[in-house]
């Protein structure tokens, strides 16, 4: 049997109270110096109206936090996805660094309707000076392959004569990768820390990825 030293409290004790603050959500593992890298105001309805809540870190689900749904946002720092629906799941979203009074200006050119977000998370290894793709033909890293450095809004023009990419390797960086030339259509938010950067088929783009479809791509702003 393990006995502990009494000890005598003194007296008088002073309880100090605790302070819960709803509308910021910091909690994490990380190390503090490292928490202001991302930051992000969300609104439960469009042009920054009703409720809000700032965040540091990922949100697998805001109706957790007691919101409904997110429909206007603004980053304030480092790059984020936003998710369709809760657990970072649906269609994906780039979040970079500006306002995002309603729908549309998250949505773009996707014609993908949605109006609101459920779950967001920080894009961690983005660097834009140092990001790196290789796209292949095949599943699996397989047949004709293209390394890229750089942003194309026409992966055609640029001598990939495909408009179906099958597999990719992120090697630095992170891109999003889109359906359609000019960077329009479905995105796909591809990293070099989710996968260990290796996307084998095309259902690993995305939970929500019907197509191989890839025609213009560009590294994620930070």
């Amino acid at each position: 049997m393990c006995r502990f030293p009494y000890i005598k409290p003194q007296w008088p004790i002073t309880l100090q109270p605790l302070i819960l603050h709803s509308q910021r959500i910091t909690m994490s593992t990380q190390p503090m110096e490292t928490l202001g890298q991302w930051k992000v105001t969300v609104w439960e309805e469009e042009n920054f109206q009703g409720k809000r809540c700032e965040f540091l870190i990922e949100c697998s689900n805001i109706m957790d936090r007691g919101f409904r749904r997110i429909r206007s946002i603004k980053v304030e720092n480092g790059p984020w996805v936003g998710f369709e629906y809760p657990e970072f799941q649906g269609q994906q979203f780039i979040l970079e660094k500006g306002d995002y009074p309603r729908w549309e200006a998250w949505s773009g050119n996707s014609g993908y309707r949605t109006e609101h977000l459920l779950s967001f998370r920080p894009v961690k290894c983005a660097n834009h000076s140092d990001s790196k793709v290789t796209l292949y033909e095949g599943e699996t890293f397989q047949g004709r392959k293209f390394e890229l450095c750089d942003d194309y809004p026409s992966l055609q023009a640029m001598g990939w004569c495909s408009k179906e990419v099958a597999s990719v390797k992120v090697n630095s960086g992170a891109w999003v990768a889109y359906q359609y030339p000019g960077y329009r259509g479905y995105q796909y938010v591809l990293e070099r820390d989710r996968h260990n950067g290796e996307y084998r088929n095309y259902n690993e783009y995305s939970t929500q990825a019907h197509t191989n479809q890839i025609q213009s791509i560009r590294r994620i702003q930070h």
